[in-house]
């Protein structure tokens, strides 16, 4: 299931384009390409499970000759891995019996058999002794589970791979655990954590079998640029050899970078835009993108108040190259949320900003969270006097 150096897992390449043909701003002629991809790659890898699910969907027309023949194969293929495993196990070693089962285990993940593949890496696991091998059965684990997005599955085999680890395990497959739960942070919106992995990976990346080394430096360039204050983000994400490497050949990535660190809020606004299609059209980003949009817009606006104790709102609409009503209606809705520490003057048309003082702010949290405490002792004096 591993993809080789350089190339995509196949099967997350079809889950991509299954991702892709459910979305209404692809086009149509786009989506008869996906449409045909997938089909292929499930008639060719004797998909039934996944077949029988896209036909239900409506997104498959039924073939009842091609359902019947993928299930011959199967039960063909089937009864040869049987006679392996028995052979193994009467003739061979541990290291055959083991080989024999896990091409078991390859066979029913090809064919898209969720449930069977995972029961039968289990059995796989019952018969393997290294903890490197051990690992590469929660890697296949994890592909699955990113298959589907099955988020339970994919946290719980992060936390038995950590467990590995400490019986041993070598750092190739360190520092590839850490992209596998980068990706499963940034898919459960915990962008600050997923930047940090993702920063610890850059110059050891080897996971291609998730995605290319292209689109790992897009999502490190996103959940940093979010997660990052400007002396880390210069630091770890501006200057970086891997990334200044990679940046260019990423439509829009280098500019909206740059221009958010070098404050040309024109242009930033104009890349964003351009990046917007791809992180709507990213199966892992979708379900974040309008958490994401106000994220970035957030930072953006808090980088350009931050130079000014007050600013006209026709300076900063002219700086952003929007109309003032388009501020004045974007910077309500985040104060009022808030996210950003200033107030409008509408009448005067002025910013005025009121950013918080730190050490007030950790005093009316201890007081918040002394009142909190005194209530709860209250609450418990009462209780044990009854």
């Amino acid at each position: 299931m591993e993809g080789e150096e350089g190339s995509q897992q196949p099967q997350l390449v079809l889950a991509d384009k299954l991702f892709l043909l459910r979305q209404p701003d692809v086009q149509d002629i786009d989506k008869v390409r996906y449409k045909e991809d997938v089909f292929t790659h499930v008639k060719d890898n004797d998909m039934v499970p996944l077949y029988e699910t896209l036909i239900a969907d409506s997104v498959l027309d039924m073939d009842r000759a091609l359902l019947d023949t993928m299930r011959a194969k199967i039960d063909d293929e089937l009864n040869k891995l049987d006679e392996k495993i028995a052979d193994a196990e009467e003739n061979l070693g541990e290291s055959e019996v083991r080989e024999a089962h896990l091409a078991k285990s390859m066979f029913f993940i090809r064919i898209g058999d969720k449930e069977k593949a995972l029961e039968h890496l289990k059995v796989t696991e019952t018969k393997t002794v290294a903890v490197g091998q051990k690992m590469d059965l929660v890697f296949y684990t994890l592909q699955l589970g990113l298959f589907d997005m099955d988020f339970d599955l994919i946290s719980k085999s992060i936390d038995k791979a950590k467990n590995l680890f400490e019986e041993g395990g070598d750092w190739e497959r360190k520092n590839r655990l850490k992209v596998y739960e980068g990706l499963y942070c940034m898919s459960t919106r915990n962008f600050k954590k997923a930047a940090k992995l993702f920063l610890d990976s850059i110059s050891t990346f080897t996971t291609y079998e998730l995605f290319p080394y292209d689109t790992f430096i897009f999502y490190t360039v996103l959940t940093s640029i979010i997660s990052l204050d400007r002396v880390s983000l210069k630091q770890k994400v501006v200057d970086a050899p891997e990334i200044l490497t990679v940046i260019g050949k990423i439509p829009y990535l280098s500019e909206f970078l740059n221009s958010l660190y070098d404050c040309q809020y024109k242009s930033f606004f104009s890349a964003f835009a351009g990046l917007t299609e791809q992180i709507k059209l990213d199966r892992y980003l979708h379900p974040h993108f309008r958490y994401y949009m106000r994220e970035v817009r957030t930072v953006v606006y808090s980088q350009f108040l931050e130079s000014y104790k007050s600013v006209t709102i026709e300076a900063m609409a002219k700086a952003f190259g929007v109309t003032v009503d388009f501020i004045d209606l974007e910077l309500s809705r985040f104060i009022a949320a808030g996210k950003l520490h200033c107030k409008i003057d509408k009448v005067a048309g002025v910013l005025e900003t009121n950013r918080p003082d730190a050490k007030n702010a950790l005093y009316q949290a201890t007081i918040k969270q002394g009142d909190f405490l005194l209530n709860r002792i209250q609450k418990l004096s009462r209780v044990i006097d009854l």
